[in-house]
C-alpha cells in the first residue's frame, strides 16, 4: 500500500510511524484475508486537519457538529483505497482518555478508517460492529506486541 500524507494541521504528522504502521496493518490484513493483494497495491491518502476544518467537514458530510477523530471517504479511482481525514488534536485528547500514547491512538484510528474503506461498518448493527471491532482489536493488539 502506498501512503500519501497531507498535513494541513498545526500538529506534525509522524510520517515514518504512519508508513511503518500501515505496512504492518497491510501484512496482518493479508494474513487474515481482510485485504486482497490488489488492495495492497493501492494508495491510501491520510489528510490531517485542525479542529475547525475537521468540524466543518464532519458537518458537511455527516451532519455532525463536532470535530471527529477520523472520517473515511471512498475513492472513485481504482488505484486508490480511499482517503482518511484525521484530526490530531482530537486524537491526542482521546489518547489521554484511553491511556494510550498519541501514536497508538493514531494507529488504532488508522486501522478503524481502513476497515471502513474496506466496507466494514460498526453502525449498521451489533453483528457488524462485533465483526469490525473484533478485527480491529485483534490486529491492534498484535501490532503492539
Amino acid at each position: 500500500m502506498r501512503i500519501l500524507v497531507i498535513n494541513q494541521s498545526s500538529v506534525r504528522a509522524p510520517r515514518k510511524f504512519i508508513e511503518n504502521w500501515c505496512l504492518q496493518v497491510q501484512k496482518e490484513f493479508l494474513k487474515r484475508k481482510v485485504f486482497s493483494k490488489e488492495d495492497a497495491r493501492k494508495e491510501l491518502t491520510l489528510v490531517f486537519l485542525n479542529p475547525a476544518q475537521a468540524k466543518k467537514t464532519n458537518q458537511e458530510f455527516r451532519g455532525k457538529d463536532y470535530a471527529t477523530d477520523v472520517l473515511s471517504f471512498d475513492s472513485m479511482s481504482p488505484d486508490s483505497l480511499g482517503e482518511l481525514i484525521m484530526c490530531p488534536q482530537v486524537l491526542k485528547k482521546q489518547a489521554k482518555e484511553h491511556g494510550l500514547k498519541y501514536q497508538e491512538e493514531l494507529g488504532y484510528m488508522i486501522l478503524h478508517g481502513i476497515l471502513h474503506l474496506l466496507g466494514y461498518d460498526h453502525e449498521t448493527g451489533p453483528k457488524d460492529a462485533e465483526e469490525m471491532f473484533g478485527i480491529q482489536d485483534a490486529v491492534f493488539a498484535k501490532l503492539l506486541d
